[in-house]
């Protein structure tokens, strides 16, 4: 029996649930690795540098972008290496540093937006060479994008400013067209706060939505459990609620996000000179996000990850710990088609979802050196 209720308000409808799901103990859905591709001693192809994001054609082939290897390598349905796509560079089908994202249009024509060589790459299914689409930074800063099963695409683009023109308060989620050209604007939504002013800001408010085929955006900020689904005219129609309040950061959390900012530093080749200066350039919000994540998922279900305070983590623990793919617990949050609490299910130890598609999830697993796999769930 569902705990929760539902109320509707002027024409919304609101999923107020509890802490208790409808999954009985034991109950609810498992997942089941299918195949893992990578490793240091596999061949070149199967080694995996950065992993991206990822995407499925019409045949079930797998698109995953190496932003290390700046290229994008294609495996079939049952993991063999196909193919790769493009290389680094600034010619013609050539990816630049930060070109991670893989999109493939309903016709499985690929795109690679690719903000430092100003384009959308776009790739025949057979991996030719396109014309590519245009891409202009200065008409807005794209920061996310999303590929929905039947290959709709969409961007978080946020203003720039311009002189006599402030930045708007108000991020675009907007359609990205075969072409790769920006359609429809589908819904404002607010910038988050990383980013706004003098420094860096974290664990401040920051958006996070998903697109639907039927182009409805579901959004929510992270500091709290209200997720907003709007339908294509930006109508909001369906909010679903959790009684979760945000944690308060400890000086443990900051201690152990510093250790994990140090790394990043070094790594980078800041001095370490230098680190203490950084330090000066980072604040903290009061309290956690209450979310790191949410996807779509099997049968319209609504995934949602909590986020995982890094100062509860041990000491080798923290050692490790890797702020972009960790800052999200293992445990997920699962409502059901209409915003009913089921239950939690768990991810495999150290796996990032990547792209939920049907009644399979495609993510990175990292082992205890770090290496990438490509990992599917089902």
């Amino acid at each position: 029996t569902w705990t929760g209720q539902m109320r509707d308000s002027s024409g919304v409808v609101i999923m107020e649930n509890t802490l208790q799901g409808l999954w009985e103990e034991g109950g609810g859905w498992r997942l089941e690795e299918e195949f893992r591709i990578g490793g240091l001693s596999e061949a070149l192809a199967y080694q995996f540098g950065q992993v991206g994001t990822l995407a499925v054609d019409s045949l079930g082939n797998i698109y995953v972008s190496d932003s290390q290897a700046q290229e994008v390598r294609v495996f079939s349905p049952d993991a063999r290496h196909i193919r790769t796509v493009g290389r680094p560079g600034g010619g013609p089908g050539e990816l630049a540093l930060g070109a991670s994202v893989v999109l493939l249009t309903p016709g499985d024509t690929l795109l690679v937006p690719d903000v430092r060589n100003r384009r959308i790459n776009r790739f025949s299914p057979e991996g030719e060479i396109l014309e590519p689409g245009p891409l202009e930074p200065e008409n807005g800063r794209h920061l996310r994008y999303n590929l929905t099963p039947n290959r709709r695409m969409a961007a978080q683009v946020r203003p720039l400013a311009r002189p006599g023109h402030p930045a708007d308060s108000m991020d675009a989620i907007v359609e990205i067209e075969t072409s790769g050209l920006m359609g429809d604007t589908l819904l404002k939504i607010p910038t988050g706060g990383l980013y706004q002013g003098p420094g860096i800001h974290y664990f401040t408010p920051e958006p996070w939505w998903n697109v639907t085929d039927s182009a409805t955006v579901v959004f929510g900020m992270n500091n709290g459990f209200r997720i907003r689904f709007h339908d294509r005219t930006g109508a909001l129609r369906r909010i679903v609620s959790m009684p979760l309040e945000p944690a308060l950061i400890t000086d443990r959390d900051i201690r152990a996000f510093f250790a994990y900012l140090d790394r990043a530093w070094l790594n980078a080749g800041v001095p370490r000179s230098r680190l203490a200066r950084n330090h000066e350039m980072v604040t903290f919000n009061e309290t956690l996000p209450v979310f790191s994540a949410f996807h779509l998922g099997f049968e319209g279900s609504l995934w949602v990850q909590p986020v995982l305070s890094p100062g509860l983590l041990t000491d080798d623990e923290i050692e490790r710990y890797n702020f972009i793919e960790e800052f999200g617990g293992p445990d997920w949050w699962i409502f059901d088609s209409e915003g009913r609490y089921l239950g939690i299910i768990t991810m495999p130890d150290r796996f990032t979802p990547r792209l939920f598609l049907d009644d399979r999830i495609y993510g990175v697993a990292r082992d205890e050196l770090d290496v990438q796999y490509l990992v599917r769930l089902r």
